[in-house]
This record gives C-alpha cells, sequence and structure tokens, in this order.
C-alpha cells in the first residue's frame, strides 16, 4: 500500500539516492536530463522548507517524490495556455524509482496528484518534459496532457503542458 506524505528533512538522504539511481539508469537510454548541478539536495531542501515536496512509500521505501506549487520559471510564460494562469498548480520534479518503473506507478502517483490539486481548489496542472525522455512524454500525453509551448533550459527543449483537471 503506497503511503502519501508531506516530506521532511528526514526523507533527504532517501531522496537525494533516488535522483542517483534515476540518473543512471535515464543515461542508460541515453537520456541527459538530470545531472549534478540539478536537481540538488539544495533544491530539495529548499521545496520541504516550502512544504512542496511530497514523498510517496511502499512499506518502509521511497517509491516516488514530486514537487507541487505555485511557482514556475520564466520560461512559462513561451506557453500559450488554455487555461488561467489562477487555476493553475505547477508539478515539479516528479520521479519514480527505476525499481518501480513499467509497473504502472508513475501512472497511480500522477492520477493522485491530479486528485490533490483538484482538491487544493485548482482546475488546471501544468508541468514541462524533456523532450528527449520518451518515458516521460509517454507517460504525460497518454494521461491527457496537452503540449502549449517549449522551454529552452541549459540541457535542451521542454515541452510545457497542461491538462484539465
Amino acid at each position: 500500500m503506497m503511503i502519501y506524505k508531506l516530506g521532511t528533512i528526514q526523507d533527504l538522504d532517501a531522496i537525494c539516492s533516488l535522483i542517483k539511481d534515476a540518473i543512471v539508469e535515464m543515461e542508460k537510454h541515453n537520456i541527459y536530463q538530470w545531472d549534478e548541478i540539478y536537481p540538488t539536495r539544495n533544491d530539495f531542501e529548499e521545496d520541504i522548507k516550502n512544504n512542496n515536496l511530497y514523498v510517496v512509500y511502499d512499506e518502509d521505501r521511497l517509491i516516488a517524490f514530486y514537487v507541487i506549487s505555485k511557482e514556475y520559471d520564466e520560461q512559462y510564460n513561451n506557453a500559450k495556455w488554455k487555461y488561467d494562469d489562477e487555476s493553475a498548480y505547477i508539478l515539479h520534479r516528479f520521479c519514480v524509482s527505476p525499481k518501480m518503473q513499467n509497473k504502472g506507478i508513475g501512472k497511480i502517483v500522477l492520477k493522485h496528484i491530479e486528485k490533490q490539486i483538484k482538491d487544493m481548489g485548482y482546475h488546471s496542472i501544468r508541468l514541462d518534459t524533456f523532450t528527449q525522455n520518451p518515458f516521460a512524454q509517454r507517460l504525460y500525453r497518454h494521461n491527457g496532457y496537452e503540449p502549449r509551448g517549449y522551454a529552452n533550459w541549459r540541457k535542451g527543449r521542454f515541452d510545457l503542458m497542461e491538462k484539465r483537471l
């Protein structure tokens, strides 16, 4: 049974370990999205301090985490968003343990995130996904996310996507 909760400093080592595993797995597939520059332990500490990082445990093992907030990079202004800014909440740094991938966990957690955001009173969700990450692209597109524009960051081009909840 999966347990969803607000992340704490006690989760930090497990989060950083999961990120390292995810980077190794992505690089096996020639996906160079994350590295030692981003995301960092400091990013996660800040997320925890701001109370917007959530962890997902299966028994005592961290299997996923994500950040949801109103914050976004100025590159998000490149999109032609369909839904009102005030009704939108943004998903960042969603990561599923490589040990749990290809088991439907990403979809299950994504549905939980959507319900959580809707229960908070928001009507749409926005995110960015690396154009060279076919796994993330497939997850979001198969779950109703639509591209609204592009962001160009250090690692390349990212689709800016949106879904009505």
